[in-house]
């Protein structure tokens, strides 16, 4: 993957498909952090950017971070070897000093563009002599290094977009690839690169497709091989517009932040853009890598809809719940949200307990699509006792001191495992005992009394989760209240 900024879904589907094309072939899956362009570099992107793969589960093979045997990973640590296969083509031919200053390619762009043409070097410097080049050298003046384009070049077959050629020569001049500052431009370090690191597959997106034909020249001029490629469709938002970047509402860090799993965010984006043999929410990472097939990839746009990740979320939620592994890490993070939210409200120790944590779990389990649902206002009843008196259970109910006993009376006998189907019969028989209470009434008040709220899970299920001890209690503390 190519790495300017910070990782977002369009990195990280790019990403995620030479991730799974690697595992699935047996394959070694490469980061290189490509920042030749100075005035593009950020700070801090590339560690970032290597946080956000270990943290969606695809980590690199060889990274800056983790190494390999063909490395520096990094492009400005690489500039000695650019330099040198520059130099081997222009002993070549294949490349040639240009000597044309910023001001000069300024006028030709606005020439063209007031011609409405579109802006092209004009290869003026191609045709210097060699007695030319070298009393300009001698004079000291500033250059640049620039790749011969020659007509007539040969069809590719794209992994994805099957064959292809774009006759460059006649659509644009020849182009830069080592800049004055001795830094390599895209096409020529990735060609290198790709060499020298025995690269076999280059997935990238699709706006690489028109430069291909002339990364092949460069292949051709250096006499190496070049790998395969396979351009992925462009990943838009789901009317068709490009993603936005503006409120960072597309880099990982925001997903991580607000509670994604990262197996939700793979599911999506491999969801929208093709590959699979039909449609499935709910994939693991195993699964991505088990179905994908490269020849399904459509070459039409990818349509993102952000609005399913909830849903997506909610899924993979399901399923890390009920395997037992996934769970303890589950409940970790549930503890340590409740101390962050709750922390300064008291929370009694016993409510933080593994178990107590495991049951809210399950019990909620496919009702919530994020984790951090669980510690919303809805659900403090969970986490804080409720404060509520005796007087508000009795507009509710004359007979609140009576139901309240028949339910302590309940709880002492339900001291077994509790079941909300069983609970829900007993339930039932309770307010057959009350004389003029209404069952929805019975249900209202119960309600009020243990979580303080008027709306929420059923009430059997609020009693199973608290527990006999806690729900008598709440009864216990409100009547008396």
């Amino acid at each position: 993957p190519v790495v300017t900024g910070f990782l977002h879904l369009g990195g990280l589907r790019t990403a995620l498909y030479n991730y799974i094309f690697a595992k699935k072939h047996q394959g070694t899956f490469i980061l290189r952090v490509e920042d030749t362009d100075q005035n593009r570099v950020v700070p801090g992107a590339a560690e970032g950017i290597e946080d956000m793969l270990d943290w969606a589960g695809i980590p690199p093979d060889e990274s800056p971070r983790r190494g390999g045997s063909f490395g520096p990973y990094q492009q400005s640590h690489r500039l000695d070897l650019y330099r040198k296969a520059s130099d081997v083509l222009l002993e070549r031919g294949a490349a040639y000093r240009c000597f044309c200053t910023t001001q000069r390619l300024e006028l030709l762009k606005k020439e063209a563009l007031r011609s409405q043409q579109t802006p092209r070097y004009d290869n003026r410097c191609r045709h210097l002599t060699p007695a030319e080049v070298a009393e300009k050298l001698s004079q000291g003046l500033d250059w640049v290094v620039r790749f011969r384009l020659e007509k007539g070049v040969e069809p590719f077959q794209d992994l994805v977009y099957g064959w292809n050629k774009h006759e460059v020569a006649e659509v644009e001049g020849d182009p830069v690839i080592l800049k004055g500052d001795g830094f390599p431009t895209y096409h020529l370090a990735n060609v290198v690169d790709d060499h020298y690191m025995g690269i076999s597959h280059v997935l990238r997106g699709t706006e690489w497709l028109t430069s291909t034909s002339k990364h092949l020249l460069l292949y051709k001029a250096f006499g190496w091989d070049p790998p395969q490629f396979g351009h992925l469709p462009l990943l838009l938002n789901k009317d068709g517009g490009k993603l936005s970047k503006r409120q960072g509402d597309i880099f990982l860090e925001r997903f991580a932040r607000d509670g994604y799993l990262p197996e939700a965010l793979l599911d999506i984006i491999t969801n929208c853009g093709s590959g699979f043999a039909e449609k499935q929410m709910g994939r693991t990472l195993e699964e991505l890598i088990s179905q994908f097939e490269i020849g399904r990839i459509t070459t039409h746009s990818a349509l993102l809809d952000l609005e399913k990740l909830p849903e997506f979320n909610r899924i993979h939620l399901i399923r890390q719940i009920e395997n037992e592994g996934l769970r303890q890490k589950l409940i970790r993070e549930l503890q340590l949200l409740v101390e962050h939210v709750y922390g300064d409200q008291q929370v009694d120790q016993e409510i933080l307990e593994k178990e107590y944590v495991e049951r809210v779990l399950l019990l909620r389990k496919g009702h919530i699509s994020l984790l951090k649902n669980l510690v919303s206002s809805d659900y403090s009843y969970l986490w804080v006792r409720p404060s509520v008196s005796r007087e508000q259970l009795q507009t509710i109910s004359a007979e609140a001191d009576e139901i309240g006993k028949l339910v302590l009376g309940l709880m002492t006998r339900q001291a077994a495992v509790l079941t909300v189907e069983e609970l829900n019969k007993d339930l039932r028989s309770l307010q057959k005992q009350s004389k003029e209470t209404k069952y929805s009434s019975v249900m209202k008040l119960l309600r009020l009394a243990l979580s303080g709220q008027q709306h929420g899970p059923s009430v059997a299920e609020m009693m199973v989760t608290l527990g006999p001890k806690e729900v008598c209690g709440r009864i216990h503390k409100a009547l008396s209240s």
